[in-house]
């Protein structure tokens, strides 16, 4: 094949590689679901922690602050002015299903059609009757209330609300912990933010939805603010998605592109043309499209997570084609060379593939998605370059053999002691003993410290949710019954021993859907408590007949009283579209064939007593904290079982490639090796691993796998060796760079990646290099060849 025809072919496949990317992309459905990378939830509380994570209302929330930010200490009376402005922009969108500031009359959580329900949602009934006495004390309390200051707020209730039923209900539903007021808004303690509690329709980890609120809310603090010099503050999982989505596409920008100019840098250095990094982008873009193909056909939805860390694993497909250009000389067809180096090549990407396969076998649907991505990439990648590339190449290149550097680059590492048993043995166990016995804990089991956010987002989102009073996040009671009635039954029963334990300090406090929603067993028994009209209308007659108010000032009591009597009980379903929909839906979890209530603690002082009370009543004291950690171990246990299958396989499969002990020992010395120095590097820092880091410890090894692989290939011929050495320098450094960018990420996982990898790949390449090299045919020998790992 001509020149013309290899270019003209080259830019063909670039062409058809961007109209697959194309038509991919358009049909590609992004799911930002962390909920994917968990486990199978198992317990009770671990089942609660995943619901929440993903569909709950805590998921949803996202915590609002304003501030005078850099310019100091302004007035509190702006910033509440702001805070009303902000709400009121927001609550007509129908992005939002709740906006809270406090500024809200008290009698916005019972809308105009809920009224005359006041009778049923309020316990009053429950302990006093509708008689005359009652009434008469009632009337005699709202003339003192309309001689205070409070008559603005009293008078429009009278003509329906004598007894004033909705402020009661109104403030027994205020939080126990609810931030002060100032100028009629919420602000933290030092009266310097004004705070909002918004509750987006969109789930926390649906990056989309909650990319628009979150647009949404700048836009209108941005109208609202003007040219004041205050600050928006958001916090909250849903503005973390975005936060993290925003700075990791940002990064992945200018990493991506210092990565491409590096790869195109060094293949054009080490092979002298501009054809190399055009043609070794190839199988790479190939590798991606392929992984990001199989994934769209085999599940619903690809996760941002799988996209990021695929192509980050089929990173190791770039040497695919180095290698295949630093072996190829003159006299040699590409073609023959593909198929030498194909054993070498193959196995290395089979054993990579399979330690990827294995998460399949994981039960972790992001896991499954990962390993399919990845084995489809590298699998593409590797077939692209051995039945596809050694088309496109020249077939009388420059040798790197004849390279005057890198025979003196060669003399001098030959140089180097090479590590017999008793050295690979010394260094394996001291790796070993820093890694196990260095202080600290092993592994990182906290789900919260998994997540991508900087510490201090973190740290600024704990703050705002204490200033808004929010209850204990660690504990909660779960009462669970066949639907929502018989929840909201079984926490009416729970509920004095609950008062009880709060009157005896054990706890601060408690909420649960049943303070805002009684059962329908209990409305209906508060309706037959309500007198008939006329029994009504003798006794209201009767109080009002002694007190200062005219006759006729309370037309609509009676019939707002009468309209409860004959009124259908509510359910959780008549309060949407009201503020307390956002409530109960938080506390009460309607999944299908069950129903979950939930009672949040506040001040929690006696976890064992709370779990005895809860006990007795039917009810569970879910540890969420306990329940994160078990589902973290839960899932670190499932990967690490299929990475031993995986390494079993590994091994499995080199041996049928190389069929002699010694040959294979020496193969999988350095990779071993380095994933030891790797644990005890990480260890002697005090880093407690996780699955980020086990992931990058993979990758780490199939690239040591590879080098490895390729050192062994090279056997005692020098010109060979030559080749290898030039071909895994080129490797090493393009991979070692882009790894080095990426630990320069300030997103804690990806720096950790970064990080982890680029160590890996120092350590591999020096590793190889001392166990794996074979003495070459005019090489003198500086070490006892009987002292060698290869030795016989």
């Amino acid at each position: 094949m001509s020149a013309h025809k290899r270019l003209a072919f080259a830019l063909l496949w670039l062409a058809l590689l961007a109209l697959a990317g194309w038509l991919l992309g358009s049909r590609l459905e992004l799911s930002g679901d962390l909920r994917k990378f968990m486990p199978s939830a198992q317990t009770p509380a671990q089942k609660l922690l995943i619901d929440e994570l993903g569909e709950g209302p805590g998921s949803r929330l996202l915590l609002v602050a304003i501030s005078h930010g850099d310019a100091g200490d302004g007035d509190a009376q702006t910033l509440a002015a702001q805070s009303n402005a902000l709400r009121t922009a927001l609550a007509g969108q129908t992005l939002f299903k709740l906006v809270a500031n406090g500024g809200d009359s008290d009698l916005a959580a019972i809308p105009e059609r809920l009224r005359p329900y006041r009778y049923l949602l309020s316990p009053t009934v429950d302990t006093q009757a509708f008689d005359r006495a009652y009434f008469a004390g009632e009337l005699a309390q709202r003339v003192q209330d309309l001689g205070s200051p409070a008559a603005t707020l009293v008078e429009p209730l009278l003509p329906r609300d004598p007894t004033l039923e909705t402020l009661k209900l109104a403030d027994a539903w205020q939080p126990a912990a609810a931030p002060q007021r100032l100028h009629g808004v919420w602000f933290d303690r030092a009266g310097r933010e004004a705070l909002l509690a918004v509750e987006t329709r969109a789930a926390g980890f649906d990056p989309q939805g909650q990319q628009l609120a979150v647009d949404a809310i700048r836009a209108a603090f941005a109208q609202a603010s003007g040219d004041s010099g205050t600050r928006l503050t958001l916090s909250g999982p849903g503005a973390f998605s975005v936060e993290i989505g925003g700075r990791t596409a940002r990064e992945a920008g200018w990493i991506g592109t210092l990565d491409s100019l590096i790869f195109v840098a060094l293949l054009w250095l080490a092979y002298r043309s501009w054809k190399a990094p055009l043609l070794g982008g190839l199988p790479l873009a190939s590798g991606g499209l392929a992984g990001l193909a199989a994934v769209t056909l085999l599940f619903d939805g690809v996760h941002g997570i799988t996209i990021a860390f695929g192509f980050t694993l089929i990173g190791v497909a770039q040497d695919y084609p180095i290698h295949l250009f630093s072996h190829q000389r003159a006299g040699l067809a590409p073609w023959a060379n593909a198929r030498a180096l194909w054993p070498t090549l193959g196995t290395g990407v089979a054993s990579t593939c399979i330690a990827y396969f294995t998460f399949l076998v994981s039960g972790v649907d992001g896991l499954e998605q990962l390993a399919v991505f990845t084995v489809a990439g590298l699998g593409v990648a590797a077939l692209a370059t051995r039945f596809v590339l050694p088309g496109l190449i020249d077939p009388e290149p420059r040798d790197v053999a004849a390279s005057a550097w890198l025979a003196r680059a060669w003399s001098r590492l030959a140089r180097w002691p090479r590590l017999n048993r008793t050295a690979c043995v010394a260094l394996a166990a001291v790796a070993f003993a820093i890694a196990w016995w260095a202080p600290g804990a092993f592994w990182q089991n906290d789900l919260a410290r998994l997540t991508p956010a900087p510490a201090a987002m973190l740290e600024r989102d704990a703050q705002l949710r204490r200033e808004l009073g929010a209850p204990d996040v660690r504990y909660v009671i779960a009462v669970t019954s066949a639907d929502a009635e018989g929840a909201l039954q079984a926490l009416e029963q729970l509920h004095p021993a609950l008062d009880a334990l709060r009157v005896d300090g054990r706890i601060g406090g408690y909420d649960s859907a049943a303070r805002y929603l009684p059962s329908r067993a209990l409305q209906r028994a508060r309706q037959a408590k309500l007198p008939e009209r006329k029994a009504l209308q003798r006794a209201f007659a009767g109080a009002v007949a002694t007190s200062a108010f005219a006759p006729d000032a309370f037309a609509g009591f009676v019939d707002d009283v009468q309209a409860a009597r004959a009124a259908i009980p509510l359910t959780p379903r008549d309060l949407e579209d009201t503020p307390l929909a956002a409530t109960v839906a938080g506390l009460l979890l309607e999944r299908g064939d069950h129903a979950t209530a939930l009672v949040s603690l506040s001040g929690l002082r006696d976890p064992a007593a709370v779990a005895r009370v809860a006990s007795a009543h039917g009810a569970q004291l879910l540890d969420l904290k306990q329940a994160s950690e078990s589902l973290v171990a839960g899932y670190r246990q499932r990967v690490l079982w299929a990475l031993a299958l995986a390494s079993l396989l590994l091994v499995v499969t080199v041996w049928v490639a190389l069929r002699q002990p010694r040959r294979v020992l020496r193969v999988l010395a350095p990779m071993a090796l380095t994933t030891l120095l790797l644990l005890a590097t990480l260890r002697g820092f005090g880093v407690e691993l996780n699955l980020f880091h086990l992931v990058a410890l993979i990758l780490a090894a199939g690239l040591g796998l590879d080098y490895a692989l390729f050192f062994d290939h090279a056997g005692d011929d020098r010109a060979e060796q030559l080749r290898t050495l030039h071909a895994l320098i080129v490797c090493s450094l393009t991979t070692l760079l882009v790894f080095s960018l990426l630990a320069l990420s300030s997103i804690p996982v990806l720096r950790a990646i970064g990080t982890t990898v680029a160590l890996g790949v120092f350590c591999n390449f020096v590793l190889a290099l001392l166990v794996t090299r074979q003495f070459a045919r005019d090489e003198p020998s500086t070490v006892d060849a009987a002292t060698t790992l290869e030795s016989p």
